[in-house]
């Protein structure tokens, strides 16, 4: 005898299924940003006895070698053939250049204040989406980038009692990881997830060796060498723990979840260096906070057409 299946029973399956897959997302994304913060914290505790260029040298350097340990890209190497090289490589100096003006800001700053001030990021990002990708931001979302900026103000301080210099650091950390992250939206559409996590970190180790190994300074203890070739695990795992969730889970789902990042870096902040974060940084921290919870509750109502490919 043939069994006929229930639609309602199959329809319960898909659910569940469905279900499963949005928390498996949510735990990742929060794994992703966890290992972003072990990053800040670990470049943090170097940048004390080490240059930062050295720190950043060796971030991309041990990055792309456990990349290719866990691609065996001597396999299979065509899946990373770059279809665009030429913005594959502008994304690559972006996330360099974020990578860079963090390392410097983090020597000056708590991680609370970087954290708060890079999590613009998703602001600038919706303002340039308009211009680059054709996403326009209406009112309501141009309102929700506005006191997002105010927030950051109140971090900054702009005067002489409250304003360090350092924080334009953590600023052009914050713009160049808002173009590479126009980017990477813009090369999701042709190049494959492997590309996009190993050709950075190789363009980015080979292209600041000479000047990585010119300022090299001797590390001063097995545990700084740990750590040293942590940041390039942490690196390599949360970029690629990141790209999973958004397999799993729906963007607008998973974006909130991106200032999960600052509870890390709040608490690391303390527990590794004492560090109390005053009541402006918790005030703006939370207006940035509220005002992007606001912005994506926003984007999931809007359908956004699908993507096209580039011209090639």
């Amino acid at each position: 005898m043939v069994q006929i299946s229930d639609p309602a029973a199959r329809l319960a399956d898909d659910k569940a299924d469905q279900s499963e897959m949005k928390l498996a997302g949510l735990a990742l994304i929060v794994t992703a940003y966890f290992l972003f913060a072990c990053l800040d914290t670990s470049a943090k505790y170097l940048v004390a006895t080490l240059a930062p260029l050295q720190i950043v040298w060796m971030r991309f350097a041990t990055n792309a070698g456990f990349a290719i340990l866990a691609f065996r890209a001597w396999h299979q190497p065509m899946r990373f053939r770059p279809m665009h090289p030429v913005l594959q490589t502008l994304r690559a100096l972006c996330l360099g250049g974020a990578t860079f003006f963090n390392f410097f800001a983090v020597k000056y700053l708590q991680l609370a204040e970087t954290s708060a001030i890079f999590f613009l990021a998703p602001f600038i990002v919706t303002a340039l989406a308009g211009p680059f990708l054709g996403e326009w931001a209406g009112i309501r979302r141009w309102a929700a980038i506005c006191v997002g900026f105010l927030g950051a103000l109140l971090i900054v301080q702009p005067g002489p009692t409250g304003f360090q210099p350092a924080m334009l650091l953590s600023l052009c950390a914050t713009f160049s990881y808002s173009f590479y992250l126009i980017l990477t939206r813009l090369l999701t559409r042709d190049e494959t997830a492997e590309s996009m996590t190993l050709l950075p970190a190789t363009i980015l180790a080979i292209g600041l060796a000479p000047i990585g190994l010119s300022v090299w300074q001797p590390v001063p203890d097995l545990l700084s060498w740990i750590i040293l070739c942590a940041t390039g695990l942490f690196g390599a795992v949360g970029h690629w723990v990141l790209i999973k969730a958004h397999q799993k889970t729906a963007a607008p789902t998973l974006a909130p979840f991106l200032y999960t990042g600052l509870l890390w870096m709040v608490m690391f902040g303390f527990l590794v260096f004492g560090d109390i974060p005053g009541t402006k940084t918790l005030a703006g921290a939370a207006i940035i906070v509220a005002s992007g919870l606001y912005l994506f509750r926003r984007e999931k109502q809007v359908k956004i057409p699908s993507s096209q490919p580039l011209e090639r």
